[in-house]
């Protein structure tokens, strides 16, 4: 098998610390390629990109608060900065900006006391949304340092789940939970739908001059699924070269594109990553395929 090898690393990146998503490797000089196919033998690189950002679209959601218990006196729009996070991180985050709203106690034991949470449900797959109940008047051996306002009657505050941000935790887009403020009991939910916390789980790479019939859009070669944790590094071998068809022509460079799930470029926060290539001549391999059986023959 008659087989070149292509290596691309940061130094072909053509959109360096933009994305680094776009990689360009030129030929020495232009050459032309006839019944030749390409292949993807290893990929290196770094578990580098958002599943919470503005470019996604997916990084607010909305809580209210009352201070009469019966109406709404104060929708808080939270606005999570571009990240990688998991359900206890955006919780985190949701508990903070309580802080900042003075929507909050402390306990007698000194802990902290939130009125909304949000966690992962390991037992039925999603993520659970509370409300609790906030008190008329400040329990016994409790302190109020953010000024809270009790209500005149309890009431439960509400989450909004807006589009986009509705399939990280796992709701229809535009869920209100509890469906209204004037609640004297806890409230729970679950997830109406699998989470999926990561809205990119599978990158896709795609080169120029290729034909692959078989998806869509036809210039992906390879597809990338992390087995690395946020971070680390990710390395991929395949078992065996899945070569992908070269359209005849003359070319001076070959392009290459990091896409995400839902097929477009996406952000690549570290640069630091190798993709190797092999292109082999498919008609030499049938010649030295045929050349090999008449040998054996004999």
């Amino acid at each position: 098998m008659s087989v070149s090898t292509i290596i691309l690393n940061q130094s072909n990146i053509v959109n360096l610390n933009s994305g680094n998503n776009q990689l360009v490797f030129k030929f020495p000089s232009s050459v032309r390629l006839s019944n030749h196919a390409l292949a993807v033998s290893n990929i290196s690189m770094f578990y580098s990109w958002y599943n919470i950002s503005s470019a996604l679209q997916n990084n607010t959601f909305q809580y209210t608060w009352s201070t009469n218990g019966t109406t709404i006196s104060n929708t808080y729009t939270i606005i999570i900065p571009n990240g990688t996070y998991n359900v206890s991180d955006i919780n985190a985050f949701l508990q903070n900006e309580m802080i900042n709203n003075g929507d909050y106690l402390i306990d007698a034991s000194g802990n902290y006391v939130y009125y909304l949470n949000m966690i992962v449900n390991t037992v039925e797959y999603g993520i659970q949304l509370n409300s609790f109940a906030v008190p008329t008047a400040l329990p016994t051996g409790w302190s109020n340092p953010g000024g809270l306002v009790f209500p005149p009657t309890s009431f439960t505050p509400q989450f909004i789940i807006p589009a986009s941000f509705n399939k990280i935790i796992g709701y229809t887009a535009n869920t209100i939970f509890p469906q209204t403020i004037t609640n004297l009991t806890n409230q729970s939910t679950i997830s109406s739908v699998a989470p999926e916390v990561q809205p990119n789980p599978t990158l896709f790479i795609t080169c120029s001059g290729i034909q692959n019939p078989y998806t869509i859009p036809s210039s992906i070669i390879y597809s990338i699924t992390p087995n690395a944790n946020v971070g680390d590094q990710i390395v991929f071998t395949p078992p065996q070269l899945i070569f992908n068809k070269i359209l005849e022509g003359t070319y001076d460079r070959l392009a290459l594109q990091i896409l995400g799930s839902n097929l477009q470029p996406i952000q690549i926060l570290d640069p630091n990553l190798t993709i190797t290539l092999e292109i082999r001549n498919t008609q030499q391999d049938i010649g030295q395929i045929t050349t090999a059986l008449l040998t054996g023959s004999k």
